[in-house]
């Protein structure tokens, strides 16, 4: 017999979606007892409106992805037209056009000699594939023990099972024990410096920790060490580029492959078109997805250097893997469209200067009680609360954090006034690319008004 809760005043396509749709990480029971679950119906630019016409501001671009905004017709009619052509052609035995075509824009848009690109479905099968291809290629060098991978506490690298093995905050109670041969350093974060140092000093620091642990592990048992350039699980702590560089040199010394996951951070988000472009540095590996297609179709790549697929050029040996819709032709159709709108509209630096403007604005924040620090890099900004300024004490640590009473209130308050965001140990702010000053004015005014209630009702004011 099915259970059905009616929750006040909902449509009938909320209704169905509150009995039928699994909603990823949700609290079923939170949305039966509050106000159901909200159905979006249709999007222009930073505006969505939902079942019920309301309007939001997108504070979070969908989910740190739709880069050049909501409502593009031209990225359907450029899908519309290859669905009619060739949906698909097998991932394994040939590939298709628009595949070809994306391959090529993408290693003339990325750093250095990232030239041969990997086509997945989605940001975790990415980074799946980036430590398949590390692995192998450490075999096929001679290396077959380099099985073990370097991460960073407080990164998030996907939630498949390989990929949230090597995310810190992996739930250990759910899905323990988890994939062998995977460690944690420190990541660079002067609000809470690890090391005590302040500055450029704490990122080298945190990059000599990862040196250290390469030695401790056996440099050779390590394939790979990863990270994000900037990481929104970590509250967008945006390193010295001497970080990267050191982090570099490291990886080349001791044989290991470098990863940058670049899921989030790509595609003009921080005010260049890839992030390692900021820090100067080429990795082994890029991992990309989400700005790759704005969310118009799910697409994903990995772009491997010249010298990390020299490997893959003997006769004997292909990779060991393969995905069936990586490179699927219209999600290709709609990543080339979207490159070419995110090229022709020059958004990677209208997110860099947004982006300024935006982390000024969000520093009149730094007024309120629970509001410890802002930062960010483009249009990827974080705002974090504290509890207590002096101890910078959170309200809980990463994710964990979105369910405290105050995080939660100051989410409700913030979709009550029309803007839809993230709150865990942070505000996080990360509009679409195409986003006005007057909406980066709103965003900010909705943030604070909800930070005043909030603090009221919590007695922090």
């Amino acid at each position: 017999m099915r259970e059905t809760i009616k929750a006040p005043e909902l449509t009938p396509v909320e209704q169905q979606a509150l009995e039928h749709v699994w909603i990823h990480t949700a609290r079923w029971l939170d949305l039966a007892e509050r106000d159901g679950l909200r159905v979006i119906i249709r999007g222009e630019g930073c505006r969505l409106i939902d079942a019920q016409g309301r309007t939001y501001l997108d504070g979070i671009s969908g989910l740190y992805l739709v880069n050049v905004g909501h409502g593009r017709a031209e990225i359907g009619e450029a899908m519309a037209r290859q669905a009619r052509e060739l949906a698909y052609a097998s991932s394994a035995t040939y590939t298709s056009l628009p595949a070809v075509q994306l391959a090529d824009v993408l290693s003339g848009i990325t750093p250095g000699d990232l030239n041969r690109i990997f086509l997945c479905s989605g940001g975790s099968e990415a980074v799946e594939s980036a430590m398949k291809i590390a692995k192998q290629i450490q075999v096929m060098r001679g290396f077959p023990k380099r099985y073990k991978v370097i991460a960073r506490l407080g990164g998030y690298h996907g939630s498949t099972f390989g990929a949230m093995s090597i995310t810190s905050s992996r739930n250990e109670a759910y899905f323990g024990p988890f994939m062998p041969g995977v460690s944690f350093v420190p990541s660079p974060n002067r609000y809470r410096p690890t090391f005590g140092l302040q500055g450029e000093a704490e990122d080298l620091r945190c990059a000599d920790a990862v040196e250290q642990e390469i030695v401790a592990q056996g440099p050779e048992y390590v394939a790979a060490v990863i990270g994000e350039p900037v990481s929104v699980s970590n509250n967008n702590h945006v390193p010295s580029p001497k970080y990267w560089k050191r982090l570099r040199e490291i990886c080349d010394k001791h044989g290991v492959l470098l990863i940058m996951d670049e899921v989030i951070n790509g595609f003009g988000r921080t005010g260049r078109m890839f992030a390692a472009e900021h820090f100067g540095v080429v990795p082994d590996l890029m991992t990309m997805a989400k700005g790759l297609s704005s969310g118009y179709a799910p697409i994903a790549a990995v772009a491997v250097s010249d010298r990390a697929f020299e490997e893959f050029k003997r006769k004997d040996v292909g990779l060991a893997h393969l995905l069936t819709f990586g490179g699927q032709a219209v999600a290709c159709a709609a990543a080339l469209k979207n490159i070419e709108i995110l090229q022709r509209e020059n958004l990677a630096q209208r997110s860099a200067e947004r982006g300024d403007y935006l982390l000024r604005r969000l520093e009149s924040l730094r007024a309120h009680p629970t509001v410890g620090d802002v930062r960010g890099l483009g249009l990827l900004c974080a705002v974090e609360l504290v509890q207590d300024k002096r101890t910078k004490e959170p309200f809980g640590w990463g994710p964990p954090a979105a369910n405290h009473p105050f995080s939660r209130r100051l989410m409700a308050l913030m979709t009550e006034r029309g803007l839809l965001s993230r709150v865990f140990m942070s505000i996080q702010v990360a509009p679409p690319l195409v986003v006005s000053n007057e909406e980066i004015d709103r965003i900010v005014s909705i943030i604070d008004e909800s930070l005043a209630v909030a603090e009221r009702e919590f007695e922090f004011a």
